[in-house]
């Protein structure tokens, strides 16, 4: 078997990143490469991975809870309300990833959501998947970076967005299932 994909615990063959923590485990199977749509779907994966950015991503999936609690469900009409007093009391939350630029970024993101009509945004993101591609045939070959993934980048910061670069929104095309990049041997590689 390729080192690129590993035997879990439980005997199933996943990509070898997911290793043998029990929450990536069922995040791999169960999100990431898997299509996903909805405004407030998208704009919740924007978000978590803007505050993931230069972080694990097991660190942000074992926050996920808190997020969605501190964070209002994603709910872009809650958050575009809060304040210098909520932003204050998410620098103290130990519960999530405490950055003042990134809680902004979230807040300001919201405000702009507000801006779209409903079905926009998922439309706009999903406008930058690419066509399908042959699977890589390695952890190697997937790239951090794609032409789409620096469209998208471009687009929404032109639109105001933050915490949106292009290694961040390859990362979203990939959780959100824009891109498959299972590698071969991997049990989701066989499903179409």
């Amino acid at each position: 078997m390729s080192a690129d994909v590993r035997i879990g615990p439980d005997g199933i063959a996943r990509c070898a990143w997911v290793g043998d923590d029990a929450e990536y485990r069922r995040y791999h199977d169960e999100e990431w490469g898997r299509p996903l749509h909805g405004d407030l779907a998208l704009f919740e994966k924007m978000s978590l991975e803007g505050f993931q950015a230069g972080l694990s991503w097991i660190t942000i999936l074992r926050k996920r809870p808190h997020f969605r609690e501190v964070f209002a469900g994603f709910d872009p009409a809650v958050i575009a309300r809060f304040d210098d007093s909520d932003v204050e009391r998410l620098m103290m939350d130990a519960g999530i990833i405490r950055n003042r630029l990134k809680i902004g970024a979230t807040i300001s993101n919201a405000r702009l959501m507000l801006e779209l009509r409903a079905g926009e945004f998922d439309q706009f993101m999903w406008s930058f998947a690419p066509e399908k591609r042959p699977r890589p045939q390695s952890l190697a070959d997937v790239p951090a970076t794609t032409a789409e993934s620096d469209a998208m980048s471009t687009a929404l910061k032109k639109c105001g967005f933050r915490f949106v670069g292009s290694t961040t929104m390859y990362a979203l095309m990939q959780s959100s299932g824009m891109v498959d990049d299972h590698v071969p041997g991997c049990w989701r590689a066989v499903i179409v």
